[in-house]
């Protein structure tokens, strides 16, 4: 071969683009017309085999966008869609028709989509209407991969996303091939309680989810329940962050349900999302008897008290992949601080356990309405309260519930602690007048075989932290104490 026709070749081969992957990202182009866009759309042709296109950290006008999308339309073999925010500085009703010139482009190339990223747009609902069509093709019955981080979609967006997805998965199961998205991204889109619930019947659909991030979008327990429900149908959760939400003892006791039915969890994050007490016991019930490839927890900013943060570490600490637990900006007080330091160095893991740098201090008890401290309740409620006056009492029956399958152990407990005032309950409730009668029912109840001796681990938590309201009844108080030991250590 002559020279002059091998320089061609190397020529002609240098303005081939062969590799999977073109990248503009970061390049703060303003690509408002045909001129400014030509050099990208003619890269986008000569690339052959195209499967990754990079266009995120850009600014794409509508004519621009058509450019583009004229260009992919012969990609079929395209996958990945990074495409985030390329719409800076565009007025919101630009970025419908840019969107839908792409969909189209994409629905026309025949690509099956596996990634598609279009976060930090903030394109509100009708960015999510100029996706609605392509999220529900053939193009994306593939998708593996959706993320619509902070694009502002609110409630109408978050349900029109669930509608798309639901109607994407009923089309490719049609089809033979149902869609299993792994990876769903959609923080701070203010879905609220309407929108998580949509996107929660979705989910529960499609099953196959295996990270969900879903953080600050003003989700509260309604909302949180009705996802915790889904997300027992994706068996192979791996990751799951709702921090920044509101779950309260109602939300954290559906999550904790939730999570008895998954098995490879490996990072939750419900960080900042007033999961309280109550709610943290029953998070630690369903970690003690499962998610054994556990690598972190975040339950920090919970207004979560020291005795159940303690609760929490005891049910994590034979966790072998665990490698953070964070409880920063909780209520544990200076001594729940270093009592939780202290736990952890006892078994030589003192590196799991993140800063308690911004500890909110202990909680201060509220101080009870004066209707529910008469002195005529109180009288009423001390009735038959010592352990000549028990012979009628659950301390001669055996407590079948305890082993029943639908026995919630950790709303029992936590109810149970309430009542005692070890625990500071979600509710208002009628104050009751603990006396030794009580707790010498309960010793008993404790040192029989049907009574769990994770529940057993946990009172005796609180009673050693919290022990002092027992003051009235200390030796029945203390003989409880040592029952449970007993019971802990048999």
């Amino acid at each position: 071969m002559a020279s002059q026709d091998i320089a061609q070749l190397t020529e002609a081969l240098a303005k081939t683009h062969v590799g999977e992957e073109l990248s503009y990202r970061g390049q703060g182009l303003k690509l408002d017309d045909k001129q400014s866009v030509e050099g990208i759309a003619r890269e986008i042709e000569q690339c052959k085999y195209l499967k990754a296109l990079r266009l995120e950290g850009n600014t794409i006008g509508v004519e621009a966008a058509r450019v583009i999308a004229k260009a992919l339309e012969s990609k079929k073999e395209l996958q990945r869609c990074h495409w985030s925010d390329m719409f800076t500085g565009r007025l919101r009703s630009e970025i419908p028709p840019a969107l839908k010139s792409l969909g189209n482009a994409l629905m026309t190339s025949g690509t099956r989509l596996t990634e598609l990223d279009l976060s930090d747009n903030a394109f509100g609902p009708d960015g999510i209407k100029g996706i609605e069509v392509l999220l529900k093709s053939p193009a994306c019955h593939t998708l593996q991969e959706l993320r619509l981080n902070n694009c502002g979609m609110g409630i109408g967006g978050g349900i029109i996303l669930a509608s798309a997805l639901a109607e994407c998965y009923k089309q490719s199961s049609v089809a033979g091939s149902p869609l299993k998205l792994k990876v769903f991204i959609a923080g701070r889109n203010r879905l609220e309680n309407d929108g998580a619930i949509a996107l929660a019947h979705s989910f529960q659909m499609i099953g196959s989810l295996e990270e969900v991030h879903m953080p600050q979008n003003g989700i509260n327990h309604p909302g949180i329940t009705a996802l915790a429900t889904a997300m027992q149908h994706s068996l192979n959760l791996r990751v799951l962050n709702l921090n920044d939400n509101t779950f309260t003892k109602r939300g954290a006791v559906a999550m904790a349900q939730a999570l008895r039915h998954l098995r490879n969890v490996q990072v939750i994050n419900f960080g900042d999302c007033l999961v309280r007490s109550e709610g943290a016991i029953a998070i630690a019930a369903a970690l003690r008897e499962g998610l054994p490839i556990l690598k972190e927890l975040n339950l920090s900013f919970g207004e979560i008290s020291e005795a159940a943060a303690l609760v929490v570490a005891t049910a994590v600490r034979d966790k072998a992949d665990l490698q953070k637990l964070d409880l920063n900006g909780n209520c544990l007080g200076e001594d729940g601080c270093e009592a939780l330091k202290e736990f952890w160095e006892s078994v030589n893991r003192a590196d799991v356990l993140g800063s308690l740098s911004d500890d909110e201090g202990e909680l201060d008890e509220e101080e009870e309405d004066d209707e529910d401290t008469e002195e005529d309740d109180e009288e009423q409620n001390c009735v038959n309260g010592t352990k000549e006056n028990i012979d009628g009492s659950p301390a001669k029956v055996k407590f079948s519930a305890f082993s029943s399958p639908h026995f919630q152990s950790y709303i029992f407990v936590s109810s149970l602690m309430v009542n005692l005032g070890l625990l500071k309950g979600e509710e208002k409730m009628k104050k009751v007048c603990v006396l030794p009668g009580h707790l010498i029912v309960l010793e008993h109840c404790v040192g029989q075989d049907y009574f769990p001796v994770d529940l057993a681990d946990v009172l005796e938590i609180f009673l050693t932290r919290n022990g002092k309201v027992l003051e009235s009844c200390s030796s029945a108080r203390d003989a409880l104490k040592t029952a449970l030991e007993k019971r802990i250590t048999a």
